[in-house]
């Protein structure tokens, strides 16, 4: 599609799939996976899943993609996993990158932060993009890749589990068919219908209060960055959130309270006049002379949300991820950032089940991750909450002198809480790192050298000439990998069956030469001899300070992959 296309009015058509002719025929087809929802978190999975050769249906219950700008900031982390996608740059190209904040209690700043104050990386702290430009753009990569089957307007309207597939009640404009599948991911959203077909719930806490978010297009001359108020003299007694977007927009957050009328609180005639006078207040803020610029509204919506999750992200042969598994409030930008990664977590684990390199019991781990990161976005997402909309009067005491004392003192700006923005979870292992490297004399980073569906080894070479001789690169003594009788580093054998038959290992050696900042020594704290084994979501699974031996990287693998591991353990620890 061209890069102009209005993706707010785009309608995918309805195309019959030769599946439905097979259920005419009494005979069901069968797929090894079926991603339900094509929102963000389902076309992530189908995407990586894709990449890793295994083959997706993608069912969607319309024709549209979403209406405003809903998931707003995507974070350092979803842009590095959306980069591996092959498709992170278009976000960064059209997004607006942002790594400060600032914080203002009723008019007067109190402080800022930046997120990202720490130069050599590729991506910045935070994008902000209208989630139907990010679906746009997933949904273009998905139709570039002939392992997708993606299918508008195809509803699940019920499911039966068997012990070794599901069979699905499909509804479409030609009438309703069944879709049998291995395994099952339901990305269907908040209002999960696979969640109702199997009788579970979400359970967790709803907040009453609610929020008005206004889109408005307009000529500001505000720098890309986060803007929060306490108690402004604009809005008193509430909250106020200010967003950079592309196109002119800007997104702006007015805390309304729990008696608001949400259809009167849309109206332009409300909004407009909130607006004029937050943006007189912000331009002064940012050194202007208070005049307002001629502002259009484009899209408003008031909301409500509530902190909750189920009880079990995994049930049988079906796996929930992103709003269908769990819900946080807006403030952090946790939600879309959380179910990407859900389905980052989840791909190369159900793409080795599939293909026969792990057990079932691996997919359990998965659950058990995304269960922890879930709890951990919940707390953060309702201590913000309670912050921002303090629910008594000592609360709101406490609050209103954390921020003044927050102007002049540092322990009480790190009690301030206008929404923890997201981090990855890093209970079972930190995400790598990146850093500027040089591959073949040109600038590169690292992360872009691993590959969907491997494990990559990094050995940190040492800068002598054995080590210069080995140097980290993708030149042909090493490749991309280790094929059936490649020298490993320091003579050790080959690893081509570490987990199964031909088990993928990407094997990157490091010195002085690829790592000439120092960057990639320095953020792994890696000394010459060591050696660092990454999952293929790219997080660290094992590391050694001196070179291990092929039988130590094939047993960490084979633990990854849920190989040697009582259910017991895996369950608790991957």
């Amino acid at each position: 599609m061209p890069s102009d296309v209005d993706y707010q009015r785009v309608v995918y058509p309805y195309r019959r799939s030769a599946d439905q002719d097979a259920h005419e025929r009494d005979q069901p087809a069968r797929h090894p996976v079926v991603v339900v929802g094509a929102g963000p978190v389902g076309l992530t999975a189908a995407i990586d899943l894709a990449l890793q050769g295994v083959p997706v249906v993608l069912l969607n219950n319309d024709g549209r993609l979403s209406v405003g700008s809903r998931a707003l900031c995507f974070a350092k982390r979803t842009l590095e996993i959306l980069d591996r996608l092959g498709c992170g740059q278009r976000l960064v190209d059209k997004g607006v990158s942002w790594n400060v904040g600032r914080v203002f209690f009723r008019s007067e700043q109190v402080y800022q932060f930046n997120l990202l104050a720490e130069a050599g990386h590729q991506r910045p702290a935070f994008v902000n993009l209208q989630q139907y430009y990010v679906e746009g753009f997933l949904v273009e990569r998905a139709l570039e890749l002939p392992l997708i089957d993606l299918r508008w307007h195809h509803g699940v309207t019920g499911l039966t589990q068997h012990d070794d597939h599901v069979a699905l009640q499909i509804e479409t404009p030609d009438g309703p068919y069944t879709l049998l599948a291995d395994h099952v991911v339901a990305c269907d959203g908040s209002r999960s219908t696979l969640r109702t077909l199997i009788g579970e719930e979400s359970h967790g806490r709803t907040f009453k209060d609610r929020f008005l978010i206004a889109d408005v297009r307009m000529d500001a001359p505000f720098p890309a960055e986060r803007w929060f108020w306490f108690d402004p003299p604009f809005h008193p007694g509430q909250s106020v959130l200010l967003h950079r977007q592309p196109d002119g927009v800007w997104r702006i957050d007015f805390q309304l309270g729990w008696g608001a009328d949400p259809e009167l609180e849309k109206q332009p005639e409300r909004i407009l006049p909130r607006v004029r006078t937050l943006m007189r207040e912000a331009s002064i803020a940012a050194g202007g002379d208070g005049v307002v610029p001629e502002i259009e509204l484009v899209w408003a919506s008031v909301y409500t949300f509530a902190c909750m999750r189920m009880d079990s992200f995994r049930h049988g042969r079906i796996v929930f991820a992103g709003d269908a598994a769990h819900g946080v409030s807006p403030f952090g930008a946790r939600g879309a950032n959380s179910g990407i990664q859900d389905a980052d977590n989840l791909a190369w684990k159900l793409a080795a089940v599939i293909q026969g390199r792990a057990p079932e019991a691996l997919l359990d781990t998965y659950a058990r991750e995304r269960e922890i990161a879930a709890d951990e976005n919940i707390l953060n997402s309702t201590r913000s909450t309670d912050f921002i909309t303090p629910k008594s009067e000592v609360s709101r005491m406490f609050r209103d002198a954390t921020l003044t004392l927050a102007k002049d003192f540092d322990f009480a700006r790190r009690l301030v809480n206008s929404g923890r923005l997201s981090v990855p979870t890093v209970r079972y292992g930190m995400p790598a790192a990146d850093a500027p490297i040089r591959v073949e004399d040109h600038d590169a980073w690292l992360l872009r050298q691993m590959q969907p569906g491997r494990f990559t080894l990094m050995v940190f070479d040492g800068d002598d000439e054995g080590g210069r001789s080995q140097r980290a690169s993708v030149g042909p003594e090493w490749g991309l990998g280790v094929q059936e009788g490649s020298p490993m580093p320091r003579g050790e054998p080959a690893l081509g069956n570490a987990g199964s038959e031909a088990e993928p290992l990407l094997i990157l050696h490091i010195d002085a030469l690829l790592d000439a900042r120092g960057l990639v020594r320095q953020r792994y704290a890696a000394a010459a001899g060591a050696a660092v084994l990454l999952r293929p979501d790219q997080h660290v699974c094992a590391r050694w300070r001196n070179m291990p031996t092929g039988e130590a990287i094939r047993a960490a693998m084979r633990r990854a992959l849920g190989h040697d591991v009582s259910h017991e353990e895996l369950a608790a620890c991957p």
